[in-house]
């Protein structure tokens, strides 16, 4: 046998070796994971509804603010807040699904 050409090939398998065994989360890692990302959504959501207020009522008040800016930004806030609602709908329809399965 010729063990410069296995050692050779051994090197070049190692570089895949180290791509593939990355380190899974341990499930306290997922779910601070995941409540980090709930809570930057949420956030989100409300930095978005709190905008669309504001140029509301700079509207209502009869401050120079475009009325196309302020569709926008009320459009924005209402899609935000329909997907937000969509994933909220799709996490309960998750959790409803686990609590039915069997043990």
């Amino acid at each position: 046998m010729n063990s410069a050409g296995i050692n050779s090939v051994s090197q070049m398998v190692r570089p895949f070796d180290t791509k593939v065994s990355t380190p899974t989360p341990t499930p306290f890692e997922a779910q601070k994971s995941f409540s980090s990302v709930l809570k930057q959504s949420i956030d989100n959501l409300n930095k978005t509804q709190l905008q669309s207020d504001a140029m509301t009522e700079k509207l209502a008040r009869g401050e120079n603010v475009d009325l196309h800016q302020v569709m926008i930004a009320s459009q924005k806030a209402s899609i935000t807040l329909q997907a937000t609602m969509e994933v909220r709908n799709k996490v309960v329809e998750a959790y409803q699904e686990i609590m039915r399965m069997q043990v």
